[in-house]
């Protein structure tokens, strides 16, 4: 028996690599027969396999992971980076913050935003403030700023690049390492919407670490993803510093009196435009909710 990392899935094969040898596995009958099983095999995950007489491989058991990021799905993730356009299309700020708490929510520890087409535009103020919560970096594909310094954090681990359609994730990705040759879209001049460009989801090597480009969301649905109204406040990193001060353990910070968040947001502690957007995803889950039929 082996041990090895997969790293893609294709045509009907998982592709384990193992030393310097990328090995086309299928799965073990039981893991078949077992849907719980089969759904449990991402990119990123380690296996243990064996070898059969063909030169292919079985995927007999899969080791468990630190984490999984569910859309798209790869496991133990060290890393996602965040990557909007400063401009073309436009970045807003909801849509940037339901994607912090989707990367909040799949238990990565950490979790970088990428400004690209920072040559078109500076970003705006929603971006310098969010620098204070997360790290910030700033490229552009055409001048070349802050390639280098992406090079340098992907060496390590895997890296997930994560993020709306139309941002350049391939792009910079390319003009990280050329050989990738990723496949790049142009942006619909109709509806300002990158076009879905990345198909597999699958770990290439760089650096000495694993870098994931990963689909573009027309949508995202955090209730899909086991996100719910009682933790979302979980996700929202800010909130940390002054939730013990709230009257309530279980303090939503919404309608509940002498809430310490709800102070922070207006001595501006607390950027109001993040809590609009914990405003604004907790009434959507309320609604998904209610079209579920739950009570």
């Amino acid at each position: 028996m082996e041990t090895g990392r997969v790293i893609k899935f294709y045509n009907s094969f998982f592709f384990v690599k193992i030393d310097d040898e990328l090995l086309p596995c299928k799965l073990r009958g039981k893991m078949k027969r077992d849907k719980r099983a089969g759904s449990a095999v991402y990119p990123g995950d380690f296996a243990e396999v064996s070898r059969q007489a063909d030169g292919s491989g079985v995927i007999e058991k899969v080791l468990p992971r630190k984490n999984l990021l569910t859309r798209p799905a790869v496991a133990n993730v060290d890393r996602v980076i965040l990557t909007f356009a400063a401009a073309s299309p436009d970045p807003h700020p909801l849509p940037v913050d339901k994607f912090t708490v989707l990367a909040e929510n799949s238990g990565i520890a950490e979790i970088l935003i990428c400004l690209n087409k920072k040559d078109l535009n500076s970003g705006g103020s929603f971006f310098d403030k969010l620098e204070k919560i997360y790290p910030v970096i700033k490229t552009s594909t055409l001048t070349g700023e802050g390639i280098d310094e992406l090079k340098k954090i992907l060496s390590e681990g895997i890296t997930v690049f994560a993020g709306p359609s139309g941002v350049g994730k391939s792009s910079l990705l390319n003009s990280l390492n050329p050989d990738f040759k990723l496949k790049v879209g142009n942006l619909s001049e109709k509806i300002l919407r990158g076009k879905h460009t990345t198909r597999i989801c699958e770990l290439m090597e760089f650096a000495g670490g694993f870098v994931v480009d990963t689909p573009g969301f027309a949508a995202i649905e955090l209730a899909e993803a086991g996100i719910y109204k009682k933790n979302l406040r979980h996700y929202f990193k800010e909130f940390e510093k002054f939730a013990p001060a709230c009257k309530f353990s279980t303090c939503s910070h919404i309608r509940e009196p002498d809430c310490a968040v709800k102070s922070a947001v207006e001595s501006g502690e607390i950027f109001k435009g993040r809590y609009d957007s914990y405003i604004s995803i907790m009434s959507e889950l309320s609604e998904e909710k209610q079209k579920k039929g739950f009570n």
